[in-house]
């Protein structure tokens, strides 16, 4: 296989094919991966690192059965569990994030979609942020909204919706039968359609083959998703899957590299999880292909500081820039 070939063609605006990311997955010399996959990042994007930070506005009691999640009722964890925090408290946490750096503020709650007493709620907080907190970007990932409560978020500031598409689609319905991946892609497109950016990625490490991770990196691309949170499964006491075996430090480097080599222009984004990985393997990661982080405290695990980021950000070359909205060019 002619890596050079491939990733000049990647460069000139051409895509990995499917066949090419299977041999490549299976590729001996996996230093040869890595610098393909950094050259493509060195290429789009040299030095920008975006990033952003959430608050769970809503906590447990979930209806849906999402096999990792600790706030599904239908398992036993020690989530947390509340009806929805106070706007001032969302406020400040949106200014303590934007004094240290941080350029998009999120809420993200727990449930299949808000009722209207929760939207009401969300609306509030939203123009208070937006009212006093001017130079964050606001996100929201609330579940499957509607286009009329999506056109209501646009209204209040937001600019972008998250919604995770979590595995292969192949893959999926195993790990949750109460909605589907299709239910996930409408709500995306109606967020577009009222005139925000989406952002999607998933979880890696939650049982899935090697391939299944390639097919999922294959699916954001078919969708659009231009910011990949790509979240490593901390197993939960009490979920389904907390008996998971972790990915090894070359699983995760190779699925970041092949994730780049497939998405060449998205923002591939630490999330939920990678508290697991050293120091040096996510500065190693970032070479390859991270170029944004949720950054702070998640929803149900601890992350990584917004200082201690900062400044590998800093060490690594990059400039943390919110300025792009994902829009990377050659």
């Amino acid at each position: 296989m002619d890596l050079k070939e491939i990733t000049q063609r990647i460069k000139d605006g051409g895509d990995l094919t499917r066949k090419e990311a299977s041999e490549l997955l299976h590729l001996t010399d996996r230093e040869s991966l890595y610098e393909a996959a950094h050259c493509i990042t060195a290429h789009f994007a040299p030095t920008l690192f975006d990033t952003c930070s959430i608050v769970n506005v809503k906590s447990g009691h979930c209806p849906e059965d999402c096999k990792w999640c600790a706030q599904s009722a239908h398992y036993h964890t020690d989530a947390d569990e509340y009806s929805a925090l106070e706007t001032q408290e969302c406020v400040q946490q949106a200014a303590f994030n934007r004094k240290q750096g941080v350029g998009r503020f999120s809420l993200v709650a727990s449930g299949r979609r808000p009722t209207v007493a929760d939207m009401n709620r969300y609306l509030d907080i939203y123009a208070s942020i937006h009212r006093e907190v001017p130079d964050i970007k606001l996100c929201a990932s609330l579940g499957l909204c509607t286009e009329e409560q999506l056109h209501r978020l646009r209204e209040a500031g937001v600019t972008t919706y998250h919604c995770n598409m979590e595995s292969a689609p192949d893959f999926f319905g195993t790990l949750c039968t109460t909605h589907t991946q299709r239910q996930k892609e409408e709500t995306l497109a109606a967020a577009r359609k009222v005139g925000m950016r989406i952002c999607s990625g998933g979880i890696i490490g939650m049982g899935e083959s090697a391939e299944q991770r390639i097919d999922f990196a294959f699916y954001l691309r078919h969708i659009g998703s231009l910011s990949i949170p790509i979240n490593i499964l901390q197993p939960i006491p009490g979920t389904p899957l907390q008996d998971t075996p972790p990915l090894t430090e070359d699983e995760y480097l190779t699925a970041v590299a092949l994730f780049r080599l497939i998405n060449p222009r998205a923002f591939l984004r630490f999330s939920g999880g990678r508290a697991q990985l050293s120091d040096e393997i996510q500065r190693r990661a970032i070479y390859i292909g991270i170029n944004a982080a949720i950054t702070g405290d998640l929803l149900t695990t601890i992350g990584c500081t917004t200082p201690h980021d900062m400044t590998m950000i800093t060490e690594m070359g990059k400039i943390n820039s919110n300025d792009t909205d994902w829009e990377i060019n050659s």
